[in-house]
């Protein structure tokens, strides 16, 4: 491993492309410089326990430590295939010739029905987004109606007689 002294993290720092590494690199660079952890913190403007942990992540594993974590979360409620077969349905409704509208209140009925998934109803416009679909839409079609009715309709001249 390279020593503190070794590594021109000024340098390393304007190569950076990520805000993060920069702020990490910049904070070694002063700590470098034997600026005390809470003058680094208040000159980067970040909190004393960040500059902890990026100096000690550096001491304890090199510039690797200061790399991205992966991060844990809460695990999707969906998985894939049942995020795929739910677009499926949603788009098969779309493209119904009867007509009709989707509503949120369906979709979360329909997978709450499919897969035991019970999300909060105001969740599923937040699913929806992050599936790609989006709720601006045109007005939905009449079952009954007709192309060749609206054409002659548009063929009326309607007279305005004063």
């Amino acid at each position: 491993m390279e020593g503190l002294n070794d590594i021109d993290f000024k340098k390393l720092a304007s190569q950076q492309k990520s805000i993060q590494m920069k702020m990490r690199l910049l904070a070694l660079a002063h700590f470098k410089d034997r600026q005390s952890r809470t003058q680094i913190a208040k000159f980067l403007k970040v909190s004393r326990t960040s500059v902890n942990k990026w100096v000690q992540a550096f001491l304890e594993e090199g510039l690797e430590g200061l790399q991205e974590k992966p991060r844990t979360g809460r695990p999707p409620f969906l998985i894939p295939a049942q995020r795929e077969h739910l677009s499926r349905y949603i788009k098969d409704k779309a493209h119904n010739s009867e007509g009709g509208r989707l509503t949120g209140a369906d979709i979360h009925s329909y997978k709450s029905k499919e897969f035991g998934k019970h999300y909060h109803p105001y969740s599923i416009y937040y699913l929806l987004d992050h599936m790609g679909f989006s709720w601006i839409t045109s007005r939905s079609k009449h079952p009954k109606q007709s192309a060749e009715v609206q054409d002659d309709f548009k063929k009326i001249q309607i007279r305005n007689d004063p």
